[in-house]
């Protein structure tokens, strides 16, 4: 899911989240071929940041704006694609596609950046705290093969477990393995729900572990990890899918709107271009949805209802 230059493309999952209407991207054009109507599709990434920006950004728009708005989980590089053939309006939260940005926004030209989101992304490699204080060389990629046999599973058999999320999200860390010549073996837990809860039964058992993981999130607050070091990221290191042996880069994530949507999508797409908010904004409505079991809606309200001075300059 981050700064991404290679793209492990998922299935397209067609799914409608929240949202009051139906979405069935499968046959909906843009809600705007409805003249007239005052409606925007959202796609919304299965990661709890990239949900948390949209309940915000949904509320406001149904409850300040009067839209309707409906929402669709859509993979990363498959909701490029929807993006530009102007199936949903907008994505909220890009950790960095070069390939597609190319294709749509400079060539064709149906995408339009949206500017920042105010949030600045990164991938990494993380141990518990807790292992990282009793071995503290663990933070350091080259003493990862000391521990791989504390870190095995069933799934990794011989090897290390290095956890990954889904499938779907872009990572660089099957060529990482590789390349370093490490003794582990990457394992997809499918989610990030079900990463999350493999790591949190890790922590809860005080065992080791070695994970993919990214910031911000909000399961730091409840399960601090320490990042290992890999080699140091300079430009151009990962351009090579296959060759690849180097750290994940920091990125600010950015905002893009489909063109049509951004040309004429009147106070929705002025509203989605001046959205802008924090770490800690995102982190306060993520922890929210995924740990105090709120509706996407409901901490959208509760952030809404503690924080006009910073929306408010989004309606202005």
């Amino acid at each position: 899911m981050r700064l991404r230059t290679t793209a492990v493309v998922g299935s397209l999952l067609l799914l409608t989240v929240t949202g009051c209407g139906a979405a069935d991207m499968t046959k909906q054009a843009s809600p705007f071929a409805n003249a007239g109507a005052k409606t925007v599709t959202l796609s919304t990434q299965s990661w709890v940041g990239a949900q948390a920006n949209v309940a915000v950004a949904q509320y406001l728009l149904e409850h300040q704006l009067g839209y309707r708005v409906d929402t669709v989980q859509i993979d990363e590089v498959p909701a490029w694609d929807a993006l530009g053939q102007g199936r949903v309006d907008a994505i909220l939260e890009d950790w960095g596609h070069p390939e597609e940005e190319q294709r749509y926004v400079q060539d064709k030209k149906t995408i339009t950046r949206g500017g920042d989101l105010g949030v600045t992304g990164h991938i990494g490699w993380y141990v518990p705290t807790y292992f990282a204080k009793q071995h503290p060389d663990v933070t350091n990629w080259k003493n990862l093969d000391k521990y791989a046999s504390q870190m095995r599973t069933p799934e990794s058999g011989a090897k290390g477990q290095l956890m990954d999320g889904s499938p779907s999200y872009v990572t660089n860390d099957k060529a990482l393995v590789k390349n370093l010549k490490l003794d582990y073996q990457v394992v997809f837990a499918g989610s990030e729900a079900a990463q999350i809860t493999q790591m949190q039964q890790f922590a809860k058992e005080k065992k080791p572990f070695l994970t993919y993981w990214y910031t911000p999130q909000w399961l730091f607050k409840k399960v601090p990890m320490t990042e290992v070091k890999l080699p140091a990221y300079k430009e151009g290191c990962d351009a090579d899918p296959e060759k690849v042996a180097c750290a994940y880069p920091h990125t600010p994530l950015q905002k893009y709107l489909n063109t049509d949507f951004a040309r004429s999508g009147g106070e929705a797409a002025a509203f989605l271009k001046k959205f802008k908010w924090t770490t800690e904004d995102q982190d306060e409505v993520s922890l929210m949805i995924a740990d105090q079991k709120l509706s996407p809606e409901e901490a959208a309200k509760k952030w809404v209802d503690s924080h006009a001075s910073t929306w408010k300059a989004w309606l202005s």
